[in-house]
């Protein structure tokens, strides 16, 4: 068995191939995603570890992220691996293992915590996980087929459906976009909307032009009178599924995406987090009414330093979340 953390020592042929193989692939794991990263330095710093054999078993792709204020910094160090990891499909319980003990050893002074966002049923492998440090920690995603468009549109809630047809009427109208200008105009919406609601970090602009502009997926924009009203940057799994990352506006913007993959062969979209179970959460019911299900994916987590993780919270929360994110 083989483990490196050396970019330059991965066979990107391989780890193709493994995208296209994998029960566990999804774009943030892909050659694609890690090029992606490598290309934001000023925002983030990207990892990539994989265990090989006679053939490529494992990748897992993530970043740790650049905060440009010094002291939001240092408390809020964080590995965040979006997916899961890449496994192959017979991948075994030691080399599973393996690939995540060498994340965690690669990050254990970069990162305060290190935390996979799975995309994918990985529950079944908790004790190859807790072996290498890793805690499963029960948490939802929320999917919506979109393969048949009449089977698609029965299940959006009426309610949402008489919102998104007077949104039609009024003249709203949902395109895809390379625009700089629609970037930046969808950019200041949802900057306002994590500044106001969500109070959670939100990447720079420049993240966002530079997924647009490098073709990485996807920009639908809203439009009313020629204003931007809302947006969604969605990365693409070809053939498999679209994927909600950051997502503002009203909900003719959600169904446009939702028509955007049953039109281009994508049978699901992947809504991404819905909260955690037993826990009350807005976002959850207001995706579930597009005629979502959920399914409970859950979280790894691998805490390095545990005073600077509970100090984190409280720091953000009381003290930094007052400056502008």
């Amino acid at each position: 068995m083989g483990i490196t953390s050396d970019i330059a020592h991965i066979d990107r042929l391989q780890w193709q191939a493994l995208v296209e193989t994998s029960p566990t692939a999804s774009w943030f794991q892909s050659p694609d995603a890690y090029n992606f990263y490598a290309s934001l330095p000023e925002m983030m710093t990207p990892f990539v570890v994989a265990v090989s054999g006679t053939s490529l078993r494992a990748v897992c792709v993530g970043f740790v992220t650049q905060e440009h204020n010094r002291l939001k910094q240092y408390f809020t160090r964080r590995a965040i691996i979006y997916g899961g990891p890449l496994l192959a499909p017979d991948i075994t319980d030691a080399e599973l293992t393996a690939l995540m003990t060498e994340v965690k050893r690669l990050l254990q002074r970069k990162a305060i915590y290190v935390e996979t966002r799975n995309l994918v049923q990985l529950d079944d492998r908790e004790a190859s996980f807790a072996a290498a440090g890793f805690t499963y920690k029960p948490h939802y995603d929320m999917l919506i087929d979109c393969a048949n468009r009449e089977s698609m549109t029965a299940l959006v809630h009426d309610s949402k459906m008489r919102q998104i047809r007077k949104a039609e009427r009024e003249g709203v109208t949902v395109t895809e976009s390379t625009a700089p200008e629609d970037v930046h105009d969808y950019y200041v919406l949802l900057r306002q909307l994590y500044r106001n609601k969500v109070r959670r970090p939100l990447f720079a602009e420049s993240f966002f032009r530079r997924f647009v502009a490098d073709r990485r997926g996807i920009l639908l924009v809203a439009k009313k009178n020629g204003v931007v009203i809302g947006g969604i940057i969605c990365p693409i799994m070809p053939g498999k599924m679209l994927y909600e990352w950051y997502i503002v506006g009203p909900a003719i913007v959600t169904w446009a995406a939702m028509a955007y993959a049953n039109t281009h062969g994508l049978p699901q979209f992947d809504l991404l987090g819905a909260g955690e179970p037993g826990t009350p959460y807005g976002v959850r019911d207001f995706k579930q009414q597009f005629g979502g299900y959920i399914v409970k994916r859950g979280r790894y987590l691998c805490v390095n330093n545990k005073l600077l993780y509970a100090l984190g919270e409280f720091v953000v929360k009381k003290i930094l979340d007052k400056q502008a994110i």
